[in-house]
């Protein structure tokens, strides 16, 4: 069963080949027996799962559901779970039980899934490789000695082992695509405001999105559709009309202008990556698709631009962890500035505080106009960049990452060499844009992704892409899992 795409798994359950309690049993029993090699979950919710699997076969029997009724799912560990854990990676929210849902959460459950559990992930998703998380590293499914990428790499990896058939993800700086193209299976990070933020616990606010990951943008339309639209619970959600994804897949791509961004296949890019990346091209323009050479210039700025901007935000979105009213608190304060500096230290792993230290300098009376405020700048020439391109093309693709996994702890050390792992991804959080990852090859036996970016709001147009790419190819039926 779990060789089955969401599709298949939607009409089995209709056609009563197997019921939801039967499919929620055989991923619990995946995840129990292979789990311990991946460490992609935190938490398992195993009693949880099961009563959602049997209200959805109730609900099935009466014919009486949403389309997703019965099928398993995963949220990644920073969207809020009534009830349930929510530690975002930390020991600051070890003990963490909120008492509301996501909204993501509850458009899932809305729509009849069953949650299977919280996947891993870098700590307050902060990280490129999921070695950051307090629970221990994620291991690529493809290659154990390698990272999964992050910050999502637990839903990568979980969805790659075919532990969960999909699950949510976030992307500020490319949380999604990064582990997407690692784990070889397709994410997506919709359009700044398309998904709501409302319980997704915050790193930089201008920035975070959630998405999803899954095996095939099929999988990703069906999904999307529970998740996107207006919340009125998130001041940045916008009232932007979502269309039919699933039944916009089949769409010609016929004419479809496709730029091919030459600051991508600069220095840096691995040479492997950069002919399976161009293959993929050609796959396209077999397709019908016409492919134009685009210049993004202010690409070589995004990563200095965004480890301003991020860690700025983030300094102030965590200055709510301070023992004072949740989460972690040191033992036995001697006064207030002890209780502040030794939970947030004791708390906090080493990453969270760099960055927070990083943000806190630069919005500081006498460095903010220097940085903070250059950064902002930068930003919209970055997105004015993505708006001259749109003139002339649909659709921009390039390689997701620069190279495929990268060994775990090779870059621990070095946090910049960490940082240029997002140098493709970053702009498009900048911009607000939607990207998807597809599976476009393999390097060194490891996948390797095929980045699409789009214009705000065209999701389906990259769904139809990535659709019509992976009808032609077969990368992304590829597995890592064990049978």
């Amino acid at each position: 069963m779990h060789q089955q795409s969401v599709a298949q798994l939607i009409s089995g359950l209709r056609q009563k080949q197997f019921s939801s309690e039967e499919l929620t049993r055989h991923y619990l029993a995946r995840i129990e027996h292979l789990d311990t090699q991946y460490n992609s979950f935190i938490h398992v919710t195993e009693e949880r799962a099961l009563s959602d699997a049997r209200r959805a076969d109730q609900a099935l029997a009466r014919g009486e559901q949403p389309a997703l009724t019965g099928v398993p799912m995963a949220h990644k560990d920073i969207f809020c779970t009534k009830d349930i854990q929510t530690t975002c990676g930390s020991k600051m929210l070890a003990d963490f039980i909120p008492t509301y849902n996501a909204t993501v959460v509850a458009r899932c459950q809305q729509a009849g899934m069953v949650l299977l559990g919280k996947t891993n992930m870098d700590e307050f998703a902060m990280g490129s490789s999921n070695e950051t998380s307090v629970y221990g590293p994620v291991n690529n499914p493809w290659d154990q000695n390698c990272v999964p990428g992050g910050s999502s790499g637990g839903s990568a990896a979980a969805v790659a082992a075919q532990l969960t058939p999909v699950a949510t993800g976030t992307d500020t700086g490319g949380s999604i695509r990064q582990p997407a193209a690692l784990c070889g299976v397709t994410g997506l990070k919709p359009t700044y405001g398309r998904v709501s933020r409302y319980g997704m616990i915050a790193f930089a606010s201008s920035l975070d999105q959630g998405g999803l990951l899954a095996r095939s943008a099929e999988d990703a339309a069906i999904l999307l559709q529970a998740m996107a639209g207006f919340d009125a619970q998130d001041s940045t959600s916008a009232e932007q009309a979502v269309v039919d994804y699933p039944a916009k897949l089949n769409d010609s791509i016929q004419g479809l202008r496709i730029g091919v961004p030459k600051e991508y296949f600069a220095d840096g890019l691995h040479a492997e990556v950069a002919q399976a990346i161009e293959a993929a091209v050609q796959v396209l323009e077999g397709l019908g698709a016409t492919i134009k050479e685009v210049s993004l210039p202010h690409t070589d700025l995004s990563v200095a631009c965004y480890y301003v901007l991020a860690p700025a935000e983030a300094s102030s979105n965590l200055a709510r962890f301070d023992g004072v009213r949740y989460g972690y608190r040191c033992e036995q304060p001697h006064d207030l500035a002890d209780l502040y500096c030794r939970t947030r230290s004791e708390g906090f792993g080493d990453e969270v505080k760099r960055r927070l230290l990083i943000g806190a300098y630069t919005l500081s009376a006498g460095f903010y106009d220097a940085y903070y405020r250059q950064a902002q700048k930068v930003r919209r020439l970055i997105r004015q960049d993505f708006m001259d391109a749109w003139q002339d093309v649909d659709v921009i693709v390039g390689p997701t990452t620069p190279h495929p996994a990268f060994a775990q702890g090779s870059k621990t050390q070095d946090p910049l060499a960490m940082y240029l792992e997002d140098i493709y991804t970053i702009a498009v959080n900048l911009a607000g844009l939607p990207a998807l990852s597809v599976p476009a090859g393999f390097v060194d036996n490891k996948p390797i992704g095929l980045q699409l970016i789009g214009q705000d709001w065209q999701e389906a147009r990259l769904l139809t892409v990535a659709h019509h790419f992976q009808q032609a190819t077969d990368w992304h039926q590829q597995s890592a899992a064990s049978e």
